[in-house]
Parts: structure tokens; sequence; C-alpha cells
């Protein structure tokens, strides 16, 4: 058959390595589920035992997890004491909510699309997509845990100050701010706050995450900002100074739609409409790598069945900029940029 077999061997081993991977991830879930991370965190060296007994957990179960977390790099073991120890820097991503590299929410968006396996089956052999409130609600919880970190680490430091004059004209006051297919409300509850003299309206058609942003909006006691059940092609308002998409205009069913509306919403002088998407090259070979895989892996399951499920194009988390830029000048729009970006995101601005 010709078989390369150091080529085989290499490959086996990458398959061992996502088999490791697959099943670490669901113990790391396991492990956000019952505070281990944080419990370990700043505690120093622990047996399984104490890490148990302050869990309120079965030390058998723990000695295996622990074993499991250090085989996988998550925590260090000392083989002459027989302890295992979180360091910091795994305890600021794995412990520490308020940290930018917080990543327990990855962990929860992992297992939802294992929960969905069935439902995603059929989307494959369908076609007929699989809408976004159709999914588990780890999805929903999961999206707002893993994307907030990012959203707190940039974007009221660097995506709103990379936009022309938007950021003076929010901190001057009474301005108006859309952000459409909100979510559970993070990127507007976090508008809000650092803009506090003008006023933050959150859109999106999934009833159950509006409720969700409500609630939140409501125990931060934030006055300016109001959450609205509503889709991107028919949100209301007009003379919006600033109207945003986070991480969604490649779910939509009618991408083109969406843009023309949001150009009929925008103030026709000197609105802007932010569109932060997943960082992607316009060539399939140029994702090829680590994030790309991330990326496709996850459009697959949940970005382009969302899209399928209303009739849409399926863009994908992948799109690029050369198709996002299509979409956005085909529906009016005179000026698009890329404003800025992170190793994760693509921030564009458009303008009638």
């Amino acid at each position: 058959m010709g078989i390369d077999e150091n080529k085989l061997n290499e490959f086996l081993g990458r398959a061992i390595n996502d088999w490791g991977a697959a099943m670490g991830a669901m113990l790391t879930f396991v492990g956000d589920r019952l505070g281990l991370f944080k419990a370990m965190a700043g505690a120093g060296p622990m047996t399984p035992e104490a890490l148990a007994k302050k869990t309120g957990t079965h030390p058998r179960m723990i000695r295996e997890w622990l074993a499991a977390q250090a085989a996988g790099g998550y925590v260090t073991y000392n083989s002459g004491s027989g302890t295992y120890m979180l360091p910091e820097e795994q305890a600021f991503a794995l412990a520490n909510e308020e940290s930018p590299a917080y990543i327990l929410g990855g962990y929860q968006i992992l297992t939802s699309v294992f929960k969905d396996e069935q439902k995603i089956v059929e989307a494959f052999k369908t076609g007929k997509g699989l809408g976004w409130g159709d999914h588990n609600s780890y999805l929903f919880e999961g999206t707002e845990r893993f994307f907030r970190p990012n959203y707190v680490a940039h974007l009221t430091s660097q995506w709103i100050p990379s936009l022309e004059g938007v950021e003076a004209k929010l901190k001057r006051g009474g301005a108006k701010v859309a952000d459409v297919g909100c979510g559970h409300g993070a990127s507007t509850i976090l508008m809000a706050r650092a803009y506090p003299d003008s006023k933050v309206v959150g859109f999106d058609y999934h009833r159950p995450s509006v409720e969700w942003a409500r609630k939140q909006a409501e125990k931060e006691g934030l006055k300016n900002v109001t959450f609205e059940v509503a889709g991107s092609t028919d949100y209301p308002g007009d003379d919006y100074d600033l109207v945003a998409f986070f991480d969604c205009f490649h779910d939509m069913g009618n991408p083109a739609g969406a843009a023309a509306h949001v150009l009929g919403t925008l103030k026709k002088k000197n609105g802007a409409w932010m569109l932060v998407e997943p960082f992607a090259n316009d060539r399939v070979e140029d994702n090829l790598n680590p994030l790309g895989r991330v990326f496709y892996s996850a459009s697959a399951m949940v970005c382009v069945p969302a899209s399928l499920n209303e009739n849409g194009p399926g863009l994908g988390a992948q799109a690029g900029e050369a198709r996002t830029k299509e979409i956005v000048t085909s529906a009016g729009f005179t000026k698009f940029r890329r404003a800025t970006q992170t190793p994760f995101n693509l921030v564009y601005e458009a303008r009638p």
C-alpha cells in the first residue's frame, strides 16, 4: 500500500494527543463545576485528600482527576511529597474570573456541543441547520463566560478607541448605541458601564438570553442600558451613533439584510458600525493552524448550522475580511476598513 510508517506513527501520535485533549477538556469542566481550580489557587502544594476535604468531594476521584490534570500540564506534581499544585499562570487562566486570560467558559462550550451531538449529526445529514436557540443552554452560558474576558481586555481600551471619533462622542454623552446579537449582554453592559452618559440598547432574537442580560444589568444598577428581543434585520430605532456586532455577523441567516438594516438605522453624517469577528485569513490554506482548527470546528457545529437554519449563506467563523467587506459595501456602505485586531479577533469599521 506504500504506507510510510513514520508518517503513520506521527499521525497516530496526533490522534492520541487529541484523545487526551478531549477527555481532559471534560475533566477540566468538571473541575470548573466543582470549584477545584479556585480551591487550589494560592493554596500551594495539596494532597488529593486535602483538596477533596476542601471541596466536599471524594478523595479517590480527586486523585485521578489531579493525575489527569498533571499529565496535561494544568497542575504540577511533586513525586517526593505526593502533592499537586496549581501554578500562578494556570490559576490566572482557570481560577480568576476577572482575568483577561480566563478560559473556563470555553470548556463549557465544548461540553455543550457533545450534549448536542445528535442534533449536529442531523444538521450534517439534512443541511437544514440548527438554530442557536436549539442548542443546549451550556452554549449560551459558556459563550458569555468565554468571550467576556476578551471584551473586558479590549473593548473600551482598544476596539472603540480605534474607531474614528466614536470614543469622544460616547464619553461626551448623549450618544445612542445598539449592540446587536448581544447574547447575555456582556459587551452591552461593559459599554454602558464605561460610558454612563450615553444610552446603550442590547438586541437579541433569543429571548432567554435577553432575560439573562436584563437580570445582569439590574444587579449592577445600570440605568443607561436596556435589552430588547429583536433580530438583526428588524431591531427598532434610528440615528444610532454606533451599532456594534460582536462575534455574530458570520452566524446570521441574512447578513446582507442585516447590513442594509444597520445602514438605515445609523446617523447618516457620522454614524459608525463596528463589527468584531473571529480572526481569519481569506484563504483556507492560510487558516490551517491551531486557531483555525478551533474556529473551523466551532463553525461546523454552531455557526454554519445557525445560518443554514434561516436559509442563510453559512458564512462561517472563517469568512475572512474580503467576504465580509463585499457584503457590507454591497449593502451601501461607502467606507470599510480594518480598524484593529488581536490574535483572536478582527475589528472592522464601516461608515455610510
